[in-house]
């Protein structure tokens, strides 16, 4: 059995990493020296997420501050395809970094966009594209059970 989860949690922590993100591109497009500050802290965001996600400062700022002042979720969800989706998040995190370390500003403009769009799409739609490649791939086998 997979663990559930307050699907309300991964939209908070979407919403304020849209907003990085969407920082992250109009630097980025400026070549603003905050563009790789905002580089870096995505990638450690989302490795943190990936790695230690009980102790990730969104999950921490939801369940402490947030989730207390709402009425109880209508529903949990499967826990594997946001999990999944950090991920996706994470690859184009180090996507970023690479280039800003590689001095490929393109490369780093186009993984704040990708970011940005899928976390947009999360917060505000709640469709979560990460999720949805999980789903797709599962359906497919090609993830373990």
């Amino acid at each position: 059995m997979s663990s559930q989860i307050d699907p309300r949690g991964p939209r908070f922590g979407a919403a304020i990493t849209a907003v990085l993100a969407l920082a992250g591109f109009y630097l980025g497009l400026e070549s603003h020296p905050y563009a790789a500050v905002l580089t870096v802290l995505l990638f450690v965001l989302f490795a943190w997420n990936v790695f230690l996600p009980k102790s990730h400062p969104y999950a921490l700022i939801f369940s402490k501050l947030v989730r207390p002042r709402l009425q109880p979720p209508t529903s949990l969800e499967d826990a594997r395809p946001p999990r999944f989706a950090q991920q996706v998040g994470f690859a184009f995190s180090i996507l970023g970094l690479i280039g800003l370390l590689g001095n490929l500003i393109p490369l780093n403009i186009a993984s704040f966009a990708f970011i940005f769009i899928a976390a947009f799409l999360n917060s505000v739609f709640d469709y979560c594209l990460g999720c949805q490649m999980y789903l797709l791939l599962k359906r497919f086998g090609l993830l373990g059970k």
